[in-house]
């Protein structure tokens, strides 16, 4: 799934190779997916892009959107896109397809589910696009221990565990289950640790890991679970995800545990982040 670190790389991705390319053909919803979702009619998004010239990407949350002409696309969550240098790799399934004038193309495949936006200035999006671009970044100066404190500030806040308080309800736009296991495991909290059981210092510490881990993730241009633009997985290497599973923690040696835990999956070390 695209969070905030494969949001800013795949941006950076599309302004080194897609950048200033006219669209000769785009089609959407070739294939039917039940989990694919599109702001407006699919089939219009011809008539908004045929023709135009894509313009400046830029990556926050879980959005990795671009302009074109005046349109603005937007894919999100578990969309994967990928630069094609000519059209003989296009995949057979595909939700959006952009052809260019030059012979390559960009595709757009959605896996688990994606949002895929185009739209024009003025109309009105879905508000997780919209909580997203408003959002203060995990990767910004403003993101410091007084704005953190005021997400924990709620009373509620106590009761959730540390999974739910990060990675649900747009909290941290762009920071999902996917960040969010390193960064607990570098803080030394488990996933179902309740927040009103952490002390100042513990706080302190999960604070600056949500900082350092997005930063090292986002420098090494995203996870090794998450493919870039060429296919490729990022350049972080995970600590906590399926490709540790079983493996030993680098710091105890315990084996890396996988759990099921609010419909999704959590990685820890049962001896670095104790319940």
């Amino acid at each position: 799934m695209i969070e905030i670190p494969e949001a800013i790389h795949l941006a950076e991705q599309l302004n080194q190779t897609v950048r200033g390319k006219v669209i000769a053909r785009a089609e959407a919803a070739h294939s039917p997916h039940k989990f694919a979702w599109y702001q407006g009619n699919p089939q219009r998004y011809p008539e908004l892009l045929n023709g135009k010239t894509i313009r400046d990407a830029r990556g926050f949350g879980t959005q990795v959107e671009f302009m074109a002409g005046e349109a603005r696309v937007a894919v999100s969550e578990g969309a994967t896109l990928h630069f094609h240098p000519d059209l003989t790799d296009i995949p057979a399934k595909h939700q959006l397809l952009l052809e260019f004038g030059d012979g390559s193309a960009l595709s757009l495949t959605v896996r688990m589910y994606g949002g895929i936006l185009c739209f024009l200035p003025g109309e009105k999006v879905i508000l997780h696009y919209e909580q997203a671009r408003g959002a203060v970044s995990p990767l910004s100066a403003a993101f410091d221990w007084d704005y953190f404190s005021s997400l924990l500030a709620p009373q509620e806040m106590a009761k959730l565990s540390a999974k739910a308080f990060l990675a649900t309800e747009q909290r941290i736009p762009g920071l999902g289950n996917g960040c969010l296991q390193d960064i607990l495991y570098h803080a030394g909290v488990h996933p179902k640790r309740r927040m009103g059981t952490l002390s100042e210092k513990e706080r302190r510490e999960l604070f600056q890991s949500v900082k350092t881990t997005l930063a090292e993730m986002t420098k090494q241009g995203g996870r090794d679970t998450e493919p870039d633009l060429f296919g490729n997985p990022g350049g972080y290497h995970s600590l906590c995800s399926k490709n540790t599973a079983g493996q030993p923690c680098t710091v105890c040696g315990s084996p890396i545990v996988k759990e099921a835990y609010m419909g999704g999956s959590v990685y820890y070390c049962p001896t670095c982040q104790p319940v």
